[in-house]
């Protein structure tokens, strides 16, 4: 069984797709065109597909799609938070399907893609074949005082330079004072705050020190992406009913899925993923004994690519 990611892979075919006026998504294809449908869905949310996205999946066999999602990546206009919710992803998803001519299509999240993965399934269960899931969030207020305070407990470090960003008198409620500051026009206020919030979620995401991951959000634009709609998502609960994603387990249950989770994930901590494991008894659960939040730690890595081999088992597209 494979348990190192694929070699890198060439963009078949990319483009814009219009949504509705406002704004405009990137997607790519690469893989086998004929092959069974898998689509990647990137955490954040705002964070974005990179090259190495793309290298989970056997080219030979599946046609792997990946887009980033609104204010994402390389969609336009970028870090913007107008008529952006979950709502407007998941029409944008299904416009991406149609526009892409898939019937179904495999569902593969991590962290906030797990969010958005089960909302779209249970959204359009008819469109979805299978799904792994890593690092299972669901944006409840736990979920969010835990990535805003709770992680200090173990990062204290990276949270006094999360805090020293913003003023004393606001560390009563960070969430306002972030978002505040990321949504201020003026790139003074707002790339301060996003360098502050990006570094500290990376800082927090890998079991084991690791400068990768604060290195590869050096790009400013990147970081205020990432930093401005996750802020924004997060002061709305990721726009759902509380417990949506739980009640609506199921019109999903008969869906083949795997559940991947580091047992050290300070980030998305395991108690939500195995929740939603006793939830849903259907689905495979996988604690990684040695990882973090990051997708890329050997353990989870192996994990991942072992569950999306499983998705072969999978007829349709």
């Amino acid at each position: 069984m494979r348990t190192d990611l694929f070699p890198p892979l060439e963009v078949r075919d990319s483009g814009m797709l219009d949504l509705d006026g406002a704004h405009s998504m990137y997607w790519e294809e690469c893989g086998n065109s004929d092959g069974v449908p898998v689509l990647f869905l990137h955490g954040g949310p705002g964070a974005g597909t990179i090259e190495i996205h793309r290298r989970f999946f056997d080219p030979d066999y599946f046609r792997i799609i990946l887009c980033d999602q609104r204010g994402a990546g390389r969609s336009t206009p970028r870090a913007s938070i107008a008529e952006n919710t979950t709502g407007h992803l998941l029409r944008d998803l299904e416009a991406l399907r149609v526009a892409r001519g898939v019937e179904q299509w495999n569902l593969f999240g991590g962290s906030w893609g797990s969010t958005l993965a089960l909302a779209y399934a249970q959204a359009f269960p008819g469109r979805s074949l299978g799904m792994v899931l890593r690092g299972v969030f669901t944006c409840s207020p736990r979920e969010v005082e835990w990535f805003l305070v709770g992680m200090g407990r173990f990062f204290p470090e990276a949270q006094r330079d999360f805090l020293a960003a913003i003023p004393e008198t606001a560390h009563g409620d960070v969430l306002v004072a972030y978002l505040t500051r990321l949504s201020d026009p003026n790139p003074d206020i707002h790339l301060p705050a996003a360098r502050a919030w990006a570094t500290y979620e990376a800082r927090c995401s890998t079991l084991r020190p690791n400068p990768d991951p604060v290195a590869a959000i050096s790009d400013s634009q990147d970081m205020l992406a990432l930093a401005r709609i996750e802020a924004h998502y997060l002061a709305h609960g990721a726009f759902l009913e509380p417990g949506q994603l739980f009640d609506g387990l199921d019109r999903i249950r008969h869906l083949p899925a795997t559940i991947v989770q580091g047992r050290y994930d300070m980030v998305c901590p395991i108690e939500t993923a195995d929740r939603l494991a006793r939830a849903w008894p259907e689905a495979e659960y996988v604690i990684v004994p040695d990882a973090g939040h990051s997708a890329l730690e050997p353990g989870t890595r192996a994990a991942l690519l072992r569950a999306v081999e499983g998705l072969k088992e999978v007829v349709g597209g």
